[in-house]
Formats: structure tokens, C-alpha cells, sequence
């Protein structure tokens, strides 16, 4: 089932300036190893070595933030996550 992963500018540089992916996978975290399948580099931008989604990071599913700890969250078909980063100025 293919649901679209929006990227971040900031995040654009492993993917090669593409802002959106259609990827065929079935949990939020298949999701995004399947654009790091796609685009290597891309995964440790989102999470951490243990697997935890960066601090700075949010993710949105159909627009509703998620859980960072529920990757397993189920995507269907036309789902939309979106990856925010949250960079801070100062």
C-alpha cells in the first residue's frame, strides 16, 4: 500500500532535493526505512541510534501529530506523514 512521506527542506539532502515519496510499507517506521532504503543518509535525521525519533523532530499522520513512540502505528493506503523539524533560532 503506498502513503506519501513529506520531507522537510532540512532533510532534503539525502533524498536529492525531493520534498515528497510514495513508499509501499505498512507502519510509520516502514515507512521511513523505506526512504532510507531509497535515500541512504536519510533515517539517522529522524532517528537516533537507538531507534527513538530525535527530540527535534515531530511527525504528523493525516495531520495529527503522533506518538513518538509509536512507530508501529498502522498506515494505509493514501496516508500522509509528514516530518517536521523543529529547528530552533535564538
Amino acid at each position: 500500500m503506498s502513503a506519501k512521506v513529506l520531507i522537510p527542506p532540512p532533510y532534503r539532502g539525502p533524498t536529492q532535493g525531493e520534498a515528497q515519496l510514495m513508499v509501499d510499507a505498512d507502519t510509520v517506521l516502514a515507512c521511513l526505512q523505506a526512504v532510507e532504503q531509497k535515500f541512504p543518509g536519510f533515517l539517522p535525521q529522524v532517528l537516533d541510534a537507538t531507534g527513538a525519533v530525535h527530540r527535534f523532530v515531530k511527525l504528523f499522520l493525516n495531520g495529527d501529530l503522533l506518538d513518538p513512540k509509536r512507530l508501529d502505528r498502522a498506515i494505509a493506503a493514501g496516508d500522509e506523514l509528514e516530518i517536521v523539524a523543529a529547528i530552533a533560532g535564538g
